[in-house]
């Protein structure tokens, strides 16, 4: 069942890291408000396991509200993802290829696109070397590339077999390669002449429940400050020349919002108990933006900006990039 609605009121002034638009949209305070120029859907079919729910930001009105660019930020939620279960993950798979169908069919101007005899370029963007950072890599390492059976047997090879010209890359990080992503991709595009760019990325979240059982996709592509390795340049349609879609899994999520989040419950028991109420109260009684400051002023000089990963994020990646290259193969062949 879907349910739209249009969101409106006004957001606490801190900011707690996150690249979900889903969470930005949670962080607005109270229920079925209206924020201008952003909209919201959310359905589950009923035969699916994922939870679905599409924020569209429409006007400058709504970039400012979100922080976010125009665009469709589209958010598959599966509570089991994180679990070793094949068949669960092949029903999200089957999912997120319905769905990036359908949201590359949006950015061409039609209900859903078939990608069969289309050139694509899958990239894998993080550090292969940091597991948290390692997805976007480790995806584009069980993709079934190609375009090399162009090269090997003709350019027409692929279209008479109705099959995508389908290439990866992992561009790595400015740190091992002295070059920015967006240099390194322009000049594989101009080689390539890809139609479709899929980029995939580990994201933060502001919720640890998001870690690993969250997948974002976008066409409004990468932009600086996303992502765990915070790119520089911003890798998009109009930077780029090609339409972007951009596929992200939370992997981490700040220390800052962790205790922030404790801090509220623990505000909610204080205040329910008679013996410590006025305790709760006096906390209660500071601002989101008072609470927010005073964990900050505690944390960062002993941690610095920490971010925290679960301790079985090996295992996570490993299963949510043979998950999502399931779901981009599903996408694009017949």
């Amino acid at each position: 069942m879907a349910m739209n609605y249009v969101i409106e009121k006004e957001k606490p002034d801190f900011e707690v890291r996150t690249d979900l638009a889903l969470e930005e949209r949670e962080s607005f305070p109270g229920d079925g408000g209206e924020v201008s120029g952003v909209s919201l859907r959310e359905w589950q079919e009923e035969s699916s396991q994922v939870k679905l729910t599409e924020v569209k930001i429409l006007d400058e009105q709504g970039e400012k509200a979100m922080g976010k660019p125009q665009g469709t930020y589209l958010t598959l939620e599966a509570d089991q993802l994180a679990q070793k279960d094949e068949d669960y993950h092949e029903n999200v798979a089957k999912e997120l290829a319905k769905q990036i169908q359908r949201l590359i069919g949006c950015m061409e101007g039609q209900e859903k696109s078939s990608l069969e005899d289309r050139r694509i370029l899958v990239v894998g963007l993080g550090n292969p070397s940091v597991t948290p950072d390692a997805l976007g890599p480790k995806a584009v390492g069980h993709l079934q590339v190609t375009r090399h059976l162009e090269q090997q047997y003709g350019t027409g090879f692929c279209k008479e077999r109705k099959l995508p010209v389908l290439s990866g890359i992992v561009p790595g990080v400015m740190a091992q390669t002295g070059m920015e992503t967006a240099e390194i991709l322009k000049g594989v595009i101009g080689e390539t002449r890809p139609e479709i760019l899929i980029v995939i990325d580990a994201l933060a979240a502001r919720s640890i429940r998001r870690l690993g059982t969250t997948i974002q996709l976008t066409d409004t592509g990468i932009h600086p400050g996303s992502g765990v390795g915070n790119h520089r340049h911003s890798l998009t349609k109009e930077s780029l020349g090609v339409p972007v879609l951009a596929v992200g899994v939370p992997t981490v999520v700040g220390a800052a919002a962790i205790v922030h989040d404790t801090v509220n419950t623990m505000i909610e028991t204080l205040a329910a108990n008679m013996s410590t109420k006025g305790m709760g109260d006096f906390i209660q009684e500071m601002t989101p933006d008072e609470q927010y400051d005073l964990i900050r002023e505690l944390l960062e000089p002993e941690f610095g900006n920490l971010y925290v990963t679960p301790p079985n994020i090996d295992e996570l990646i490993g299963h949510l990039s043979f998950t999502i290259s399931e779901g981009i193969h599903r996408a694009v062949f017949p």
